[in-house]
C-alpha cells in the first residue's frame, strides 16, 4: 500500500446537494433568487440546471440588461468552490465597477 493512500475516497458528487449549497452560496453573497437563477438590482447574475450528474451554471460576463453569458460545469466539489469563488470575484469587480 502505498504510503500518501490513506483509504479515504471523497463522498460521491450528488448534483442535487450541490444545487442547494450553491442557492445558499448566492443568497449569502446576498443576490435575488428569480426562477431558476439568481440576480443583482434587476439584472440576471447566474442560473442553474441539474443535467447528467451535474449542475450547469451560467454566469454573466459583465452585469448588464442582456449580458453575454460563460457556462460552467459543477461535477465536484472543488469545481463547487471554484464557482462561488469566482462569483464573489465578480461581483466584487462589479462593485467596483460603479
Amino acid at each position: 500500500m502505498p504510503d500518501d493512500d490513506w483509504g479515504l475516497a471523497p463522498p460521491p458528487f450528488n448534483p442535487e446537494q450541490s444545487l442547494l449549497q450553491l442557492q445558499r452560496a448566492m443568497r449569502d453573497c446576498k443576490l435575488g433568487g428569480r426562477g431558476k437563477g439568481f440576480e443583482s438590482r434587476g439584472k440576471p447574475v447566474i442560473e442553474f440546471e441539474v443535467q447528467d450528474g451535474a449542475v450547469a451554471a451560467r454566469l454573466v460576463r459583465r452585469l448588464v440588461a442582456t449580458p453575454e453569458w460563460d457556462t460552467v460545469l459543477v461535477k465536484s466539489a472543488a469545481d463547487q468552490r471554484k464557482l462561488i469563488d469566482e462569483v464573489k470575484r465578480r461581483l466584487a469587480r462589479w462593485t467596483d465597477e460603479e
